[in-house]
C-alpha cells in the first residue's frame, strides 16, 4: 500500500545497456530508502531506458545534497541524466489563456484544492476577458494584446513575464495564437498545450460544427508538449468521448470542453509528478 507521506522523486534515463535498474535500486536500499512506487521502460527502438521511482527515506537525517554527491559517480558509468524532487516543491506555473475560460476555470480549482501540486504565479491573456476571474484567485493577469505586426514584440513582453515570475512550465489553456519558431524554441520542454482532436480534418473556424456536418462519431482532446511543428508536439495525454447522431453541434462543443479540461488537467499532472520523459518526437508517461 503506498504510503500517505509525501515521497521524494527520483527519475533518470541513458543508454539501454545492462545493470540500469541494479545501480538504481541497489544505491536506494544501501542508502536505507524505502521504494514507495518504481516504472521503468526500456525502448528497444530508441535503445534509452527510462526509470522514475518515488521513495521515502527511512534515515530522519536524510540529506539531499549527500544524495545526490553519492548517486553521480554510479550515475557517471552509465551516462545517466538524473533528477530528484523534494516532496515539498510546487512547480512555478504561467498560463496562457484568450477567453475560452473552461480549461482555466478547472486549472485554477485543481490548484486551489490542491489536486495540483502547482503554484499558479500569472496569468497571460490577448484579451482582458478573464481578468476578473485571475482577481478572484489573487493571481496577477496581464493583457498582452497582438497583432500579426505586434508578434514578436507582444512574445518578447510574454518571455519577460516568465522570466520575472521564475516559471518551470507554461500551460496554455486555449491560447488561440499560434507562437513563433522562436517562442517555440523558447518553451521547448517546458509548455503544454491544449486542442481539440478534430484535427488534422476539421481546421480553422467552428471545428465542432464542421465536425457534426460530417457526423462524426467521436470527439476528444489531446495535450502535448509545444514544439514548431503545429498541434503536433509529443503528446502526454489524450481523451476521447463516442457520440452520434443525437449530438447536436453544440452537444459535440460541451463534450469537448469537458474532455479538454480533464485531458489538460492529466498531462499538467503527470510533468509536474516527473511521470513524463520525451524520448524524441514521442514521450515515455509513466501512470500513477
Amino acid at each position: 500500500m503506498k504510503s500517505k507521506t509525501a515521497p521524494w522523486i527520483f527519475t533518470a534515463n541513458c543508454p539501454s545497456i545492462i545493470g540500469t535498474v541494479d545501480v538504481v535500486t541497489r544505491y536506494m536500499a544501501e542508502a536505507g530508502n524505502y521504494v514507495d512506487e518504481i516504472h521503468s521502460f526500456d525502448d528497444r527502438e530508441s535503445g534509452r531506458f527510462f526509470i522514475r521511482i518515488e521513495f521515502l527515506p527511512q534515515d530522519t537525517d536524510f540529506n539531499e545534497d549527500v544524495f545526490k554527491a553519492e548517486f553521480a559517480e554510479r550515475a557517471a558509468e552509465f551516462s545517466m541524466d538524473w533528477s530528484l524532487t523534494a516532496p515539498n516543491h510546487k512547480p512555478k506555473v504561467a498560463i496562457m489563456v484568450s477567453k475560452y475560460d473552461h480549461c482555466l476555470n478547472d486549472l485554477l480549482y485543481r490548484f486551489r484544492t490542491g489536486q495540483l501540486n502547482i503554484d499558479v504565479t500569472v496569468i497571460i491573456s490577448n484579451h482582458p476577458d478573464l481578468e476578473e476571474l485571475a482577481k478572484w484567485h489573487g493571481i496577477p493577469y496581464y493583457h498582452l494584446p497582438i497583432t500579426a505586426e505586434t508578434k514578436l514584440e507582444q512574445e518578447a513582453q510574454v518571455r519577460d513575464l516568465i522570466e520575472k515570475y521564475d516559471t518551470e512550465l507554461v500551460v496554455l489553456a486555449r491560447y488561440m495564437q499560434v507562437l513563433s519558431p522562436s517562442m517555440c524554441e523558447y518553451l521547448d520542454g517546458r509548455a503544454i498545450n491544449i486542442h481539440h482532436s478534430l484535427l488534422p480534418g476539421f481546421k480553422g473556424a467552428r471545428p465542432y460544427h464542421q465536425a457534426w456536418e460530417k457526423g462524426v462519431k467521436m470527439v476528444g482532446a489531446t495535450a502535448h508538449y509545444v514544439n514548431n511543428d503545429l498541434d503536433e508536439g509529443p503528446i502526454i495525454s489524450q481523451g476521447i468521448q463516442v457520440v452520434n447522431h443525437a449530438h447536436y453541434a453544440e452537444d459535440l462543443i460541451a463534450k469537448g470542453q469537458d474532455i479538454e479540461r480533464v485531458t489538460l488537467f492529466n498531462a499538467v499532472k503527470c510533468h509536474v509528478e516527473k511521470r513524463v520523459f520525451l524520448n524524441g518526437k514521442r514521450t515515455v508517461v509513466f501512470g500513477g
